[in-house]
């Protein structure tokens, strides 16, 4: 995980963006600044306070660390999805169905953020946020599998990963929408 935030960080110095504020280092001003601007302000500073990259990062590096952590989340949920399917010694072919149906949506919504990382580096913050709200609203559809089948219970370790996964794309949207686009 720490490699794909370096790799996101290397990637947000690639494409500075001169026209704002985003050459500031991301000291401890900068993050409790950026982070008053968002839903969940506690879990975006110990987010970034928990990587060692945002002591140096600017504003949109500050956006690409949470991007990070919400794939890292996304793609953790989609592999314990599929463990589940594997491991699983019940035969009940709806709750097989609907663990695959959710690895599914977890790994979409892993990559509709890898592709907000993309806008994020040309620049294109609607289409950012656009992804980043389709990674947040994929745990959705998820949920609503469970939905299908009443006598499927929705396991309580997955609704903490949903919450988490929706939480880090709040933050998000929020560091993002200050960028003044």
């Amino acid at each position: 995980m720490g490699s794909i935030i370096f790799s996101l960080f290397l990637l947000s110095l690639a494409f500075p963006h001169q026209t704002h504020n985003f050459f500031v280092n991301a000291d401890s001003n900068l993050i409790q600044k950026t982070c008053k601007n968002t839903k969940y302000y506690g879990l975006c500073v110990s987010t970034l306070k928990s990587d060692p990259t945002s002591k140096t990062a600017d504003t949109k590096g500050l956006a690409l660390i949470v991007v990070g952590i919400g794939m890292a989340n996304a793609t953790a949920t989609s592999s314990y999805l599929s463990s589940q399917l594997v491991s699983s010694s019940n035969n009940d072919t709806n709750m097989k169905k609907v663990l695959k149906e959710c690895a599914d949506k977890y790994g979409f919504a892993g990559d509709a953020l890898q592709a907000s990382v993309q806008d994020l580096a040309s620049e294109s913050y609607d289409y950012a946020s656009m992804h980043i709200n389709a990674a947040a609203d994929y745990p959705n559809a998820c949920h609503n599998a469970f939905k299908r089948y009443p006598a499927l219970a929705y396991p309580p370790e997955l609704a903490r990963r949903e919450e988490g996964l929706k939480h880090i794309c709040d933050v998000a949207l929020g560091i993002i929408d200050n960028f003044g686009w």
